[in-house]
This record gives structure tokens, C-alpha cells and sequence, in this order.
């Protein structure tokens, strides 16, 4: 009977993170495009590239500034996402005077947060 090969270090096993060797500075940034293309937040990109043994603090540029145009801040896109939750309840349930304040409350968050971050607001 043959022995069993131990596992190489760069193979993943179950969870653990891979050794990779070093990506270029343009190879880095491919990669982020990527993975920004999935939909997926700054922060998670960050994790995923962890994950797979890339350490983004290695390259020169922030995750967010090579994402330029297309990130956005996710504090912003969660609190969105909450308002439009919240309003999508209350037009189901008008009766529903708490989901009404709610509903102010959180879009005075979201206007305060826009402000913060200078992101010019839609008059509706």
C-alpha cells in the first residue's frame, strides 16, 4: 500500500488560507475589477482576497480608490437598503404608525449620511 501525500501549503484546506506568490500591481487591480463585477462591497472584496493568501496593505493602491467611480460607501448602501425595505412594509401596512416613523427616522439618517459624505441628494 502506497502513504498518502501530505497536502501541499498552497492547496486550501478547508477554510485555511492559500500561499500564493506575489501578484503585480496591475494583476491586483484586475483582480479587485473582478470581484467588484460580482457585486460585492469593498470590505468583502478585502476578505475574499485574504482568503485566497493576496494581502491587499502589500499593493500601493486602497481597494476603494481602484473601484474609483463604482464604490460605493457601504454605510450608505445599508442604510439605503433598510429605507426601501421600511417603505416597501409600509405601503402594505398604512395602518402601521411605527413603520411610518421609522421610516423618517431612517431617511434623515440617510440624509445626514449623504451630507457627511457630500453626496449630492435627488429632490423628489
Amino acid at each position: 500500500m502506497q502513504k498518502k501525500s501530505k497536502p501541499k501549503k498552497s492547496e486550501k484546506d478547508s477554510g485555511k488560507i492559500l500561499k500564493t506568490k506575489k501578484l503585480s500591481q496591475l494583476e491586483f487591480e484586475k483582480k479587485v475589477l473582478e470581484l467588484s463585477g460580482k457585486g460585492i462591497t469593498s470590505e468583502k472584496i478585502g476578505e475574499e482576497l485574504r482568503r485566497q493568501g493576496i494581502h491587499p496593505k502589500e499593493y500601493s493602491k486602497k481597494i476603494s480608490k481602484i473601484l474609483g467611480e463604482k464604490y460605493i460607501n457601504p454605510d450608505l448602501k445599508n442604510v439605503e437598503a433598510k429605507l426601501e425595505r421600511v417603505k416597501k412594509h409600509y405601503e402594505k401596512n398604512k395602518q402601521d404608525k411605527r413603520a411610518m416613523r421609522e421610516k423618517d427616522r431612517i431617511f434623515a439618517q440617510l440624509r445626514k449620511l449623504k451630507k457627511y459624505f457630500k453626496i449630492e441628494t435627488k429632490k423628489k
